[in-house]
């Protein structure tokens, strides 16, 4: 059985944490990041949900951001979503969460320490950092890649294109007289003015190196197509009576198969609007089994269940959108002066193709640029639907 020692342990700690989910819901976001990786809920599912309650979210910064998730007190009030109306008069969001640096894929404790203890009034600019703090150059680009400049008034693209600038092999540039001399203007060149990056590739990049954005939803990007296929969004479920059909899509947050569920799947997924439940029979599992369990973004349809406010929608037929996650990325805003500069056009995309100068594919690419701009544009399709979650397992 379960002891009444634990049981009772148990439930203060539940209560205690319902209690400030339902008060202030802007220290327990930060509390709970804090304490991941704790499982169920990834960093992205719970900053919406501190969102949709009137949390100000505030983004990654090499100026304010810790290790950990932290509270600033000048919040500024955010609207609080319909369905969470009723709890608009206890809640007591007083304070901003300011993300922290654990959020940034392949950025250590040890550099966020080392980068906070040089801090000290702040950073003007990505010299200045790399200068100061003495971190490597590799570990700054992780953080112009998670857009972490935004205090300095640098773009992701500018604060990529300042990272390309520094020599990491000239130890010299860190001694404080040539410190000095580079912050002297003395023949400066003109800063470059690189177009603003495409809303939906700022939000696959945000993914890659942070697995959430800010910015906007993926899905949000597909609504034109959703909307003629006539998918509902999930805050529309709530309005739908039970047992209609229905069609819903979403990026896959979590897969369930609980042992004692006799074979049923509960999937979640999330739009832009919130999360939806599904359950998939066993016969309807063996049938889209490839769908249920690869798919990053997928489409369903089946008979909405709605028990007193808990809606599920029984899946009936299922569809591996990830394809349609390419609609992210597009032509808009590629950068043609990097060309110039023997740079790429697309300075945050990892589509490096390793190819022998001696093969035949070399040959090949070389005698036919098209077939290389195919292969490069295909790769970088497929970086997009990649960048999204995969979807946590339980069992």
């Amino acid at each position: 059985g379960f002891p009444e020692s634990h049981a009772a342990s148990f439930a203060l700690l539940v209560y205690v944490s319902c209690w400030l989910k339902c008060h202030y819901p802007d220290v327990f976001c930060a509390a709970i990041l804090n304490a991941q990786p704790m499982g169920f809920y990834a960093p992205g599912q719970l900053i919406r949900d501190a969102r949709e309650h009137g949390v100000e979210v505030r983004p990654v910064d090499v100026n304010f951001s810790g290790w950990d998730a932290s509270l600033e007190p000048d919040a500024t009030p955010q609207p609080i979503k319909p369905q969470h109306g009723a709890m608009a008069g206890v809640m007591k969001n007083t304070h901003a969460v300011r993300l922290g640096l654990l959020q940034v894929k392949g950025f250590g404790e040890a550099e966020a320490e080392q980068l906070v203890a040089k801090r000290g009034d702040g950073y003007d600019s990505v010299r200045d950092l790399w200068m100061r703090s003495g971190l490597t150059r590799r570990a700054i680009e992780k953080l112009a890649e998670a857009d972490c400049f935004s205090s300095l008034g640098l773009s992701r693209r500018d604060a990529l294109w300042a990272v390309k600038a520094l020599d990491p092999l000239s130890s010299a540039e860190r001694l404080p007289l040539f410190a000095a001399a580079n912050t002297a203007n003395l023949q400066r060149e003109p800063d470059i003015a690189l177009p603003p990056m495409p809303l939906g590739e700022e939000v696959v990049n945000d993914y890659q190196s942070l697995a959430f954005s800010l910015k906007a939803h993926p899905v949000a990007f597909l609504r034109e197509q959703l909307d003629r296929a006539r998918c509902l969004k999930a805050v529309e479920l709530q309005n739908v009576r039970s047992g209609a059909w229905v069609k819903v899509a979403g990026l896959v947050l979590v897969r369930q198969r609980p042992g004692s569920a006799k074979g049923v799947i509960f999937e979640t997924i999330e739009d832009e609007t919130g999360i939806a439940n599904l359950i998939v029979w066993p016969k309807t599992f063996e049938k889209y089994r490839a769908v249920v369990l690869g798919s990053r973004c997928v489409g369903v349809r089946g008979r909405l269940q709605n028990e007193e406010g808990v809606i599920h929608v029984v899946a009936d037929h299922l569809a591996d959108l990830s394809p349609l996650l390419s609609a992210l990325t597009s032509f808009e805003g590629e950068i043609g002066g990097l060309a110039n500069a023997d740079e790429v056009k697309r300075p945050v995309e990892d589509i490096r193709r390793k190819i022998k100068p001696a093969s035949r594919l070399a040959r090949l690419l070389k005698d036919s640029p098209q077939l290389r701009q195919d292969l490069e544009e295909l790769g970088r399709l497929e970086a997009a639907a990649r960048a999204m979650p995969k979807g946590r397992n339980f069992h």
